[in-house]
């Protein structure tokens, strides 16, 4: 028997705008509304969009040396992370594989932590299992997150919580947004400026309803979600890092601090901090075809000789640079930009090379607020 997906908080919304369903990590997540996935993309870029990740998973960690006992399960700098402020990082296996990425925000006198949704049950069982027992782990299942990305988000959010303009980007604020007490963070998944809100589920369509009543805002689903994060070179766990790949080989060492290669102290530490000073076998990298056809996921991609080099993890076609892009891992002699490669696509070599990333230049607010 099939099993039955979750709903978050705005699926009744998502129904009642349109949106097309799909099953996404045990929830129904709308895909496209009926804009489409091109128009949705593209509103992102010039405008802004307000997507649901209230799929992911929201925990809190509690008690005397969070920091220092979540530190030992993450190559990042926790320790020194400063209160209101957020820092991406990753767990890691004995291996150097990367278990899930996380966003981690210093809340004062907790640490949250935002996991990735078809990790939320591991990284629960993971984290109670191996921290300090007085570390207390809480999921805090009656949240819902919204995220609101795209150059017009600052001033669609400002004007429910004036306070949001002057948040540098990666930082946090407990605020009230329209009246509803929310932990706000200037992140995002999209290269743009953006907030991410975690909110009551119980007010979460409310608050999803006043946002879309802004002007500029418009309501975007999984599908322009994911062209916006490969366009900004964003890695999506279970495609394009695994627990088969380590932090170095995908781009991702300069998320491990000065302090913590000094003193190592994590899972795979000898492993990845050799890479970092070897440099690793393989190495992620963004990769364009010459022609119009998308390179999707688990496309070969090989030298002009044939000779297998790597792979595709993720692929499709980029609204704002208008082709197809893509991103994949190939040995370490030919990750140089501008390498020519072919990629077997649908089984017919096509010509390709390898590009830098991002494909489109992220768009962040500076350490002012905008």
């Amino acid at each position: 028997m099939d099993q039955i997906e979750k709903r978050t908080p705005l699926f009744d919304l998502h129904v009642g705008l349109g949106a097309r369903m799909v099953p996404f990590a045990g929830y129904s997540m709308p895909v496209q509304y009926p804009a489409g996935i091109l128009a949705e993309h593209q509103h992102t870029r010039a405008r802004a969009s307000l997507f649901d990740v209230s799929h992911m998973g929201q925990v809190a960690l509690r008690g005397d040396g969070a920091a220092a006992a979540l530190e030992r399960l993450v190559p990042g700098d926790v320790a020194g992370l400063a209160a209101g402020r957020v820092r991406y990082t990753l767990f890691t296996n004995d291996a150097g594989g990367i278990l899930d990425d996380l966003m981690v925000t210093n809340g004062g006198d907790r640490l949250f932590l935002v996991v990735n949704a078809a990790r939320k049950e591991h990284d629960l069982t993971y984290l109670r299992s191996r921290l300090d027992p007085r570390v207390v782990v809480e999921e805090l299942a009656d949240r819902a997150l919204l995220a609101l990305q795209g150059p017009g988000a600052a001033e669609a959010l400002s004007g429910l919580s004036p306070e949001v303009a002057a948040m540098p980007f990666m930082s946090a604020r407990l605020l009230e947004v329209a009246g509803i007490g929310c932990v706000v963070t200037r992140s995002g998944y999209t290269g743009e400026d953006g907030y991410e809100i975690s909110v009551p589920a119980v007010r979460a369509e409310e608050l999803a309803r006043r946002l879309l009543a802004r002007p500029g805002v418009a309501p975007a689903g999984l599908g322009a979600r994911d062209s916006l994060r490969l366009e900004a070179g964003l890695c999506l766990y279970g495609s394009d890092i695994d627990e088969t790949t380590t932090p170095v080989e995908a781009g991702l060492g300069w998320t491990i601090g000065k302090r913590r290669r000094a003193e190592g102290g994590f899972p795979g530490a000898d492993i990845i901090l050799r890479q970092l000073k070897e440099g690793p076998a393989r190495l992620r990298v963004g990769l364009r075809p010459d022609d119009r056809a998308p390179a999707r996921a688990h496309t070969q991609v090989t030298d002009r000789d044939g000779q297998p080099i790597g792979e595709v993890t993720s692929g499709g076609f980029g609204p704002t640079v208008n082709g197809p892009v893509a991103m994949g891992y190939v040995l370490s002699p030919y990750a140089a930009v501008g390498t020519p490669v072919r990629l077997l696509v649908r089984g017919t070599p096509r010509e390709g090379h390898v590009a830098a990333l991002p494909f489109v230049p992220h768009r962040y607010a500076t350490s002012k607020g905008n």
